[in-house]
C-alpha cells in the first residue's frame, strides 16, 4: 500500500471534525472544499460519495481505536490499570476538547439515517469495544483486581454506556469536569482497593 495523499488525509480530518460538530446529515462536500481549500471535484476523486468519506472514516477510527486499546494493553498490564487509563484518556480528550466526544459513539445515535456501509463499519466499532472490555474485565476478575456483578459481556456494555452517556452528559452541559463525576462511580464499583 503506498503513501496516502495529504489531500486525502485533509479531507478525512476534516470531515471527522465536521462529523463531531454536527453529525453524519450536519456537512456536506462543499463544507470541506471551503476549509481544505480544494474543490468538490477533488474530494470526488478520493471519495466517490459521502458514504465512501464517512466509511473510510470510521474504519480509520476503527484501527486507530484497536490499535490505541492494544498499546494500552501493552504498557498497562493490569486489568484495573487498563481500565482506569481507558476512562482517563477519554477524560483527557474531553478536557482538553481534543476529542469531545467518540466519533462511533455519536454515529451510532444516527444509525436510521447512516447508508448500510456506515452503519456496519460503526457497528464493527463497537463490537470490538464490547470484546476489548469484556477480555479485561474477565481477566479482572479473576485476578481478583475487579468485582463484576454480572457477566462480562454485560459489565462490558454497561462500561460503554456509562462512558458515552458520560461524553453526551458532560457536552450538554458544557462541563468537561461531569464526565469523571459520571464515571467515577463506575470505577469504585469494580475496581477492588488492595
Amino acid at each position: 500500500m503506498g503513501t496516502v495523499s495529504t489531500t486525502y488525509d485533509d479531507i478525512l480530518a476534516c470531515a471527522r471534525s465536521l462529523i463531531v460538530a454536527g453529525g453524519y446529515n450536519g456537512f456536506s462536500y462543499a463544507d470541506i472544499a471551503k476549509v481544505v481549500g480544494i474543490r468538490n471535484a477533488s474530494i470526488h476523486h478520493h471519495f466517490p460519495a459521502k458514504a465512501d468519506l464517512v466509511r473510510v472514516l470510521v474504519a480509520r477510527y476503527r484501527e486507530e481505536a484497536a490499535a490505541g486499546l492494544a498499546a494500552l494493553a501493552q504498557h498497562v498490564g493490569d486489568p484495573a490499570g487498563q481500565l482506569r487509563a481507558y476512562l482517563g484518556y477519554w477524560q483527557g480528550c474531553i478536557a482538553d476538547d481534543s476529542a469531545p466526544i467518540c466519533v462511533c459513539a455519536l454515529l451510532a445515535s444516527q444509525i436510521p439515517v447512516l447508508p448500510a456501509e456506515v452503519a456496519g463499519e460503526v457497528q464493527g466499532h463497537f463490537r470490538m469495544l464490547s470484546g476489548w472490555l469484556a477480555d479485561v474485565l474477565e481477566r479482572g476478575a479473576r485476578d481478583g483486581s475487579l468485582r463484576l456483578t454480572g457477566g462480562a459481556g454485560a459489565e462490558a456494555e454497561l462500561v460503554i454506556a456509562t462512558v458515552h452517556g458520560a461524553m453526551l452528559s458532560a457536552r450538554a452541559h458544557g462541563d468537561a469536569a461531569l464526565f469523571g463525576a459520571i464515571t467515577r462511580p463506575l470505577l469504585e464499583r469494580l475496581i477492588i482497593q488492595a
